[in-house]
């Protein structure tokens, strides 16, 4: 199958300029992501994650290398890339159902569509009642659904996420993994996902990509079955197994590991 995303030598490097010594980030990326598909970007704070996606987004450019998505140059394919942040950014002055409809209304759809676009996102993530809510009133659980529903609005054929459930406590957390694999299972977006919990990556990824030192250090395919919400899926040998091996892996690279890095 062709790649959705293809990435090519991308190298990015931050100057230091007290030290002199610029910091490599990305050495040099060769990375292929099909349609569908959701990746996981695993490996320690530091090991250029963040680096690689906002490059994929076009927020930042590389000193070498290029990022294609469904054969388009990434400046030329941003309209197709949805992104969400850890912090989720809401504006406090914006109802949830003005928030969501934020990138719809920068496309210049009406009013009239963008609302009713972005309650039909509002019931995807389970928030249809707190439309007319401002943030302020919400939850840190229920202001990531928000980024959520605002990210898929757009229908993006990307969704990029940057440890988006990383502020919450375990419990949220949980919850907003199950409902983030539920509507992946609905929607089927490719999704590029950031984390440094290998518990995450392993129940959220069809493959994970793990970095370290501003590299890929080894994709690894996850063949448990979905859903893997319905049971437990840590009790499954095969997940043992693979967990066992992805933290070989990130200590044999020189990451810290044990479970959470």
């Amino acid at each position: 199958m062709e790649a959705l995303i293809k990435v090519r030598g991308v190298r990015k490097v931050y100057p230091h300029r007290s030290t002199g010594r610029d910091l490599v980030a990305l050495k040099g990326i060769d990375l292929d992501i099909a349609p569908n598909e959701f990746v996981c970007l695993l490996g320690p704070s530091g090991c250029g994650k963040t680096t690689l996606l906002k490059i994929m987004d076009g927020m930042i450019k590389p000193e070498a290398g290029t990022v294609t998505v469904g054969g388009k140059p990434i400046l030329e394919a941003l309209g197709d890339i949805g992104f969400v942040f850890q912090d989720v950014g809401l504006l406090a002055w914006r109802t949830v159902v003005s928030n969501v409809g934020l990138g719809l209304e920068a496309r210049g759809l009406p009013k009239e569509e963008r609302e009713r676009l972005a309650a039909e996102y509002l019931k995807l993530v389970g928030l249809e009642s707190f439309a007319t809510y401002h943030p302020y009133q919400l939850s840190g659980g229920m202001q990531q659904r928000v980024g959520l529903a605002r990210a898929l609005a757009i229908k993006p054929k990307v969704l990029l996420m940057d440890e988006p459930f990383g502020a919450v406590d375990a419990m949220t957390r949980r919850g907003l993994q199950i409902e983030l694999a539920r509507i992946w299972e609905q929607n089927r977006v490719t999704v590029v996902f950031v984390t440094h919990d290998v518990d995450e990556a392993l129940f959220l990824a069809d493959r994970i990509v793990v970095m370290n030192m501003a590299d890929v250090v080894k994709s690894v395919s996850v063949t448990l079955p979905r859903p893997r919400w319905t049971t437990d899926a840590r009790t499954n040998p095969q997940y043992v197994a693979l967990r066992t091996d992805l933290i070989g892996i990130l200590e044999s690279s020189g990451a810290v590991a044990g479970g959470t890095i």
